[in-house]
């Protein structure tokens, strides 16, 4: 393992998708900094659930690297932390304000905090939870990089006094999404780990309508869903399905929702990753409403929808012609806009070119 790096990554989890939208975030975001030339280490705190459910171990775009507590992290990996041209703490990374304040006690000069749960966040400071990240830390970073944009930039300088707060949206691996060619199975489907405050959205759109089109296939995949939910017949339920089979299940959907979490509905220009799996994989997309929206994905790209009459409309009587012109749209402007290696030439630029070395 060298001990000179571009980038060191202390992040929540890059090895196992299992229940987390971090490591499809990552592992795009790192192969675009890879085709860019960078050298990277992502180190992640060892858990069981994440140990046990694996699904890429050993990654040929970056090293990976692991730690069982914050002096363990120390005493490993100083070096590489002290040496690198940048140092990223990710969001809901296991102690990690213990982290931050240890990092800063290294004096580092070009370290920043990736917010992947930017709203989130906010919204658990506010209410004095400090789980990941303290108030007090968001001043050391030498930037704030959120995965939310728009006003929610101005509020964390102004508010919670960050040096300088940017939007770093989540991207797509153009190189592993695309269209297949697969035949259509599901008329609309949903992929997501449970979380309560998007259940009831889920339920207006998609159970709801699941209900009034008895005739039509639908999908919901992701883990910790309760048992209690009442599916109907007509929804099939998949636990997991890891990113490399994300192409594929896009593909087999006519089309696909996408679902925001509360907290990201009411800061806005909050881009789930979905948008931009579907998007590149030429599939059209069923949304919720937020600010920012039409700004990040244009109208031609989209459906949106409000209600359950919304997502019945759009089955029963958008056309395969429609929906081909509306993937074709959506395919070249996440290809244009929203690529990892589009997205990682952002996040150099942010970093500073001067203080990341060529690795090519």
């Amino acid at each position: 393992m060298s001990a000179r790096y571009d980038i060191v990554i202390i992040g929540l989890s890059l090895s196992s998708s299992w229940g987390n939208g971090h490591a499809t975030t990552y592992r795009a975001l790192i192969r675009g900094l890879r085709a860019h030339g960078k050298s990277v280490l992502f180190v992640e705190r060892d858990v069981p659930w994440y140990a046990n459910n694996r699904d890429l171990p050993d990654p040929d775009f970056c090293d990976l690297a692991y730690y069982d507590s914050v002096q363990d992290l120390l005493a490993r990996y100083t070096p590489q932390l002290k040496n690198a041209g940048a140092v990223i703490v990710g969001s809901y990374v296991p102690e990690g304000i213990a982290v931050i304040d240890a990092l800063n006690k290294m004096a580092l000069t070009n370290w920043h905090f990736y917010d992947i749960d930017t709203p989130v966040t906010l919204a658990r400071l506010a209410r004095g939870e400090e789980e990941y990240l303290a108030t007090r830390q968001i001043p050391l970073f030498t930037s704030y990089m959120s995965f939310s944009g728009g006003p929610t930039l101005d509020r964390l300088e102004q508010q919670f006094g960050a040096r300088s707060a940017q939007a770093l949206y989540c991207s797509v691996d153009a190189d592993r999404y695309g269209p297949t060619g697969e035949p259509q199975h599901w008329d609309l489907g949903y992929l997501g780990t449970y979380s309560p405050d998007r259940q009831p959205v889920l339920e207006r759109l998609l159970i709801e309508p699941a209900r009034q089109l008895p005739d039509r296939r639908f999908v919901v995949a992701g883990a910790q869903f309760p048992p209690d939910i009442e599916w109907p017949a007509n929804v099939e339920r998949i636990e997991h399905v890891p990113p490399s089979e994300h192409s594929s299940f896009y593909n087999r959907q006519r089309f696909t929702l996408n679902v925001t979490r509360a907290d990201m509905v009411a800061a806005g220009w909050s881009p789930s990753v979905r948008l931009f799996e579907a998007g590149a994989c030429g599939t059209p997309v069923i949304s919720d409403i937020w600010p920012g929206l039409d700004h990040l994905f244009p109208a031609e790209t989209i459906v949106l929808a409000s209600d359950s009459a919304d997502v019945v409309r759009a089955l029963r009587q958008t056309t395969a012609s429609q929906r081909q012109a509306m993937a074709t749209a959506a395919r070249r402007h996440v290809l244009a806009r929203h690529s990892a290696t589009a997205r990682a030439g952002e996040l150099l630029a942010m970093l500073g070119a001067s203080a990341i070395r060529s690795s090519a």
